[in-house]
């Protein structure tokens, strides 16, 4: 389906909006002298501390990952307006596949000079652009560019340049969100009580061990593979995963992460979780839709579709609040982020549109279309009555305004690890769950393995 067109009086507003923020971007040189960023030549206005000036006019090219084919409507509408409230501006739209080597092309890009005026990145994307110094400090660039967002997602938005200075370069747009999904009749069955979660990953994971001895193989609480766990468990739990500068791994350090390998392990012995699932890709939804798992998906996206295609477990379903545990609030996931190219040709264009991008009305207009299941970064857009509205008892509902009263006050600084650093430590808790290591020589060998790669990283 397609996204909606935003109507008539919004699309006036926008135009309204984004002439004032252009005005912000205006009446002025953009800088004469020669500067650099990573390794080109830019204006000098795109970098430094100075506050970006010059006409908001040209082409640029926006390059998102994967939306072509199913949004082409609302990006084509976007991109529309805002060709109309300024003339003369001209925007050129590529979709990249968003493949897992997404990351290293994109610096390719950007190392030959070629990275696309506004890009759709990642939290990785981001940190290696960031620290090579390819992206425009948006905070400084436009002091008033983080009014729009949830201040806890304007607060973290932030990457390290080469100097270990955190900076914003990006411009938050769009997450999933965290919840818990659950059976409610599978839950029963085990003695837990389905209107009360437990508030602790630790309490979650007693609950996992009173699901194993009430499944006995023939229903389990979730899947093994902690690669679904690794690093969001410890962000959750306040366990600190890699040093400040982020050259070492610290999580060693903790107790608790060895508790969390030593209850890991003991889940899986008991029967917690489907013997052959410990390094299986697949994450818990096909068996929760066959009644087998009694915990689903974190993913709010998964409740719509148990709604879709299995009625009679969705009819069981219930939702929660993900654990708050020692942080006290919600984790966002891992959002989206809309950065500007510190290289741009034109980037007061490119900021103009990056800004018009994420503003609350387009960020509304594209959580509103009935193709996803993703959540805004904007206040006003959270506070929206499409987010709010429960509808009796449908989970589905529910789990929309449980995720969006979540995003007020979540924390978004989820860590970011590099797929090897994260397959070292996987590896090793999987040593810990078949009974071939201890927890803590697992978590010991853990870290000294990602020490090593961190290493070789430089």
């Amino acid at each position: 389906m397609r996204a909606k067109r935003l109507t008539g009086s919004l699309a006036c507003l926008v135009v309204l909006t984004l002439t004032a923020a252009g005005c912000g971007l205006s009446g002025g040189g953009s800088g004469d002298g020669d500067a650099s960023a990573g390794g080109c030549k830019v204006d000098q206005g795109n970098v430094g501390t100075g506050k970006l000036s010059g006409e908001v006019k040209g082409k640029i090219t926006f390059q998102t990952t994967n939306l072509k084919k199913d949004f082409g409507t609302f990006f084509n509408s976007v991109i529309a307006d805002f060709e109309k409230a300024h003339p003369g501006t001209e925007v050129k739209w590529i979709d990249d596949p968003g493949d897992n080597t997404f990351t290293t092309r994109t610096v390719a890009d950007a190392q030959a000079c070629t990275l696309a005026d506004v890009i759709n990145v990642n939290a990785p994307t981001a940190t290696a652009l960031t620290k090579a110094g390819y992206l425009l400090d948006v905070g400084t660039k436009d002091p008033d560019a983080a009014k729009p967002f949830v201040p806890a997602f304007w607060k973290t938005a932030v990457f390290k340049d080469a100097g270990g200075k955190a900076i914003h370069t990006a411009l938050p747009w769009y997450t999933g969100g965290v919840i818990l999904t659950y059976n409610k009749d599978l839950l029963k069955k085990a003695g837990v009580d389905p209107a009360k979660p437990p508030t602790t990953l630790f309490g979650l994971f007693a609950d996992f061990e009173k699901v194993a001895k009430a499944g006995d193989g023939k229903f389990y609480a979730t899947m093994a593979n902690p690669i679904w766990r690794i690093p969001s468990d410890f962000d959750q739990m306040g366990i600190k995963t890699l040093s400040d500068d982020g050259k070492s791994a610290v999580f060693a350090d903790d107790p608790r992460t060895t508790q969390w390998v030593a209850w890991m392990a003991k889940l899986y012995k008991a029967g917690a979780m489907p013997k052959d699932s410990l390094s299986s890709s697949n994450d818990p939804s096909t068996l929760y839709s066959q009644g087998k798992v009694a915990y689903g998906s974190t993913n709010p996206s998964f409740v719509r579709f148990v709604k879709q295609n299995s009625p009679s477990i969705y009819d069981r379903t219930a939702v929660g609040q993900q654990p708050y545990d020692a942080l006290g609030r919600a984790s966002a996931g891992a959002p989206q982020y809309i950065s500007v190219a510190a290289t741009s040709k034109n980037a007061p264009t490119a900021l103009s549109f990056a800004e018009f991008l994420t503003n609350a009305e387009n960020q509304t207009a594209w959580c509103k279309d009935p193709a996803v299941v993703i959540f805004p970064t904007t206040t006003e857009s959270l506070n929206d009555p499409f987010f709010q509205k429960v509808t009796g008892t449908d989970p589905f509902s529910q789990a929309r305004k449980l995720v969006a009263d979540q995003l007020k006050t979540a924390s978004t600084n989820q860590t970011s690890l590099s797929p090897a650093v994260q397959n070292a430590m996987v590896a090793q808790v999987q040593l810990a769950m078949q009974g071939k290591k201890s927890p803590a020589q697992a978590v010991k060998d853990a870290q000294e393995k990602a020490n090593e790669l961190l290493k070789q990283a430089g």
